[in-house]
Order: structure tokens, then sequence, then C-alpha cells
């Protein structure tokens, strides 16, 4: 076994000599047997041992025992051991968190408050071999995705260094050997054997089918873990690349192109809707699996216009012809009119602005919905901006009839919140004269012959 994790520490990378460590150790077996390991190894690595143990105070006077008996093991090795009490059922409580994610969540952060006391660079964890199978098994049952489903890594980013687990290459068994040769007499948590929990399920269920075909089954889920690994980063650049060229990133949303999106390859597909989640949540929330992807891209991929999905923690998905907004807030935009004095710039709320002026000669660039020339003795003042009304309708450029403002937003595909801020300007008898960007009325001014005329510009502030 020490030949193996030896190996398996060079081949990746998993410490550095001249470090200091971090054991996080229950009293276990696993944890136990990993503390003295890089007990034998301090002095040819020439690291610094720290063993790290929490007490989560939810089995009583059995945990505070467990406490007390890695105290004493480290004492009678002469390790530093940082010990501490945490009412993690009062967090859970607090936090709305399951019991297992709320005493994760209080014991890696003290792994990080150890790190910082000790300017630790590693934190090193016992989960084994057989720990792998099961939680390859659980994501494939349960779902995951991407990186999920290759399980337990062996080395990740914490904090300002690493969590690397060097037991990932044995396997259960191998581990109560390495106790009974050593002498190590490690504490057993009973709750082990109750299969309340599903992995207990899987491991006193699923895992003998499957040492019985293969006694050393943990190493072909490693091989396999790591495997998919590589392949997932491989994969991540490709995504990375491919999904610069479609979305728009913002602070707390992603707005998404479709078309070009669904140009992609399906796996880049998928990964792409796992960065975007990944860089709104910071991190995938464990209520979030497989499906939740497949529905976003099943969504993307129906024939309506528009729609939306409501995700965890308050995250909507809404879709608007040919965009798709990733945004934790509800886009609200406030009715609005003002006056439109000349000269001047009226900003937007939209992030536009309306620049109007007097102009002696016919502009030139009078092509394009981006500008409206108008004469201004066929117009009455003041001229106003404003938000939409219901039943509102403009007389087109070059058409004796009306038409509503409602249909030309649709014909041209403004989202459903776009429509809500897009200025409507009109004349002091409410006559609708424009809508920028989109269409002019029969107002706009075609005698190119005129000493004067009132000249609006709609531009990106």
């Amino acid at each position: 076994m020490l030949s193996t994790v030896r190996s398996f520490i060079e081949k990746h990378q998993l410490l550095t000599p001249n470090s200091t460590v971090i054991v996080g150790v229950s009293g276990g077996p696993d944890s136990l047997a990993l503390l003295h390991f890089f007990y034998t190894i301090q002095h040819e690595w020439n690291i610094k041992l720290v063993a790290a143990h929490v007490d989560h105070m939810l089995r009583g006077k059995q945990s505070e025992e467990d406490m007390n008996f890695v105290k004493h093991f480290c004492d009678e090795l002469s390790i530093i051991c940082e010990a501490k009490q945490i009412d993690v059922a009062s967090f859970q409580r607090q936090t709305k968190m399951g019991a297992q994610e709320a005493a994760r969540e209080c014991r890696y952060r003290f792994f990080r408050e150890v790190m910082e006391k000790y300017f630790a660079s590693y934190v090193a964890l016992a989960h084994h071999g057989d720990d792998q199978i099961e939680t390859v098994l659980m994501r494939l049952v349960r779902g995951s995705s991407g990186k999920g489903y290759a399980g337990i890594p062996v080395k990740r980013p914490f904090h300002f260094g690493y969590i690397i687990r060097p037991f990932l290459c044995v396997s259960r068994n191998d581990i109560e050997v390495y106790c009974n040769e050593h002498g190590l007499e490690p504490r057993y948590d009973a709750s082990n054997e109750k299969d309340d929990y599903t992995r207990n399920r899987f491991r006193h269920v699923l895992l003998p089918f499957l040492k019985k075909e293969n006694p050393r089954v943990h190493e072909r889920f490693q091989h396999y873990s790591e495997t998919l690994l590589e392949d997932e980063i491989f994969l991540e650049k490709l995504t990375n690349e491919a999904m610069n060229k479609v979305v728009e990133k913002r602070f707390d949303e992603i707005i998404l192109q479709i078309q070009p999106f669904q140009t992609m390859p399906k796996p880049l597909q998928r990964r792409g809707i796992q960065l975007i989640l990944n860089y709104l949540y910071g991190g995938i929330p464990s209520s979030l699996s497989s499906i939740h992807i497949s529905n976003v891209l099943t969504f993307l991929n129906h024939n309506h216009p528009s729609g939306r999905l409501d995700f965890p923690k308050g995250l909507k998905i809404i879709r608007s012809y040919d965009v798709c907004h990733f945004t934790f807030q509800e886009k609200k935009t406030d009715a609005y009119i003002f006056d439109l004095h000349i000269p001047s710039t009226l900003y937007l709320p939209n992030g536009y602005a309306i620049i109007s002026e007097f102009r002696e000669h016919y502009p030139k660039e009078a092509k394009g919905n981006d500008v409206l020339i108008l004469d201004p003795e066929a117009i009455a003042f003041p001229l106003r901006v404003r938000t939409r009304r219901a039943g509102d309708r403009m007389t087109l450029k070059g058409t004796n009839g009306t038409k509503k403002i409602k249909e030309i937003f649709i014909e041209k595909k403004i989202p459903m919140y776009d429509r809500e801020s897009w200025p409507v300007v009109e004349d002091g008898k409410g006559r609708i004269l424009w809508l920028p960007k989109l269409k002019k009325s029969v107002f706009e001014a075609t005698d190119v012959t005129k000493t004067r005329y009132l000249v609006l510009h709609y531009k990106e502030q």
C-alpha cells in the first residue's frame, strides 16, 4: 500500500517538499491511516503536519470522545492537532441545508481557518477507491453532468492551496490491513452501518457484488475517473472557445444567441449550458442535475419563439425569439414620458439617447431608421418620447393605413423585455412620428427644398 500511494502522489503531483499539510481526521480507519501515512513520510518530504478534527456535535458524547481520541493520538506522535466543536444542527436550521451538506460546509470552513493559521498549501482527505466507486455510481444513478460523472477529483484548488486525496488508489480493505499492520486502533461510527443513507446502501449492496467480479475494481473506477476528467478538460477548452462567440456576459446575467449556439456540436452545447450555470451560480447547487441542462436544451430547440424556465435559487431563463437571457433579476421597466427639447440630447432608460437639432439643409444621412427628418411646419410641438401604450398605432411611411406598434414589434422579433422600454416618439397632437430603429411614419420630410429641418438621431449611449 505504501508504494502504491507514493507512486500515486508522484503521478498526480499531489505534494511538494517543504510544505505544510493539513490532514482532515475524524478518528475513523481511513483518516487515521492517512494521518499515520503522512507521519511516516514527513521527514522524507520535510513537511509540517497538522491534524484538523471537527466535532459536529450530532452524536453527543460519542462524537466528543472521537475528538478526544484524535487529540490523544496526535499527542502521542507529537503531531499538531486543531480540533473544534461546531453546532452543525444549529447551522443547519439557520441555512435550511440538509444535514450532510451543513456538516460539510462547517467542516470546510474550519479547514480554511486552519490553512490560514499555518499558511498551509494542502488539505489532505482520506477518500479512497471504494468511496470513488460509490460516488461514481450514485451520480450515474441520480444524474450529474460533465466532471460530476468523473466522481471525486484527486486534486482540486481550495482556498489558497489544494485539496488532495492520496488514498483514491487503494481500497477500504487495503486501509484496514494498514491499520492492523501498524497497530492503529481507529474509532468506528455506527451510523456507517445503517442503510438510511444512500451511500451506505450502495456500499452494502452494490460494492460487494462488484468486488466479487473484480477484487481490484476500485482501480478500474479510478482509471475511468481520470480518463473522463482528461476528456472533460479538453472539451471544456473547446466549449469556452465556442461559447465566447455566442454569449454576452454581464455581472449577473448571460445573454445567449440561440441560432449560432445551435450550430455547435451537442457535446459542446451541454457543456456550454453548464458553463453558464457555473458562472451565474458561482458553482452548481446540489439541487441542479443533468436533467436541468437537458430541459434548457429542449427549451432552446422548441419552435415557440418565447417562454421561460424557473431554476433553483431564483434563476430565470427567458427566451425571446433568437436570444435567451439567463438572469437572477426580474426585468421591469417603469413607463416614462419625456419632453424632447430642441436642440438637446435626451438620455433614455434603455441605454440609448435621442439627439435633436435644427438643420438649414436636408441632411445627407436621412437613410435608415436610426435618423428621422421632420418638417417643423408639418408637426405639432412639443415632441415627446414615451413608452408604448395599449392600442398604439402609427401611419407608416409609404402607406395609407395604420399599423399597431405591437405588430411591428412582433414582425421585427423584438424581445418582450425590450418592448417595454422601447421609445415611441410622438408630436404635440399625440401622433406617432417614429419608432427608432424600426419604422418611420408618413410625417418624415421628403421635400429637400425647405430651409429648415428638424433632425433626430437615435444612438447608443
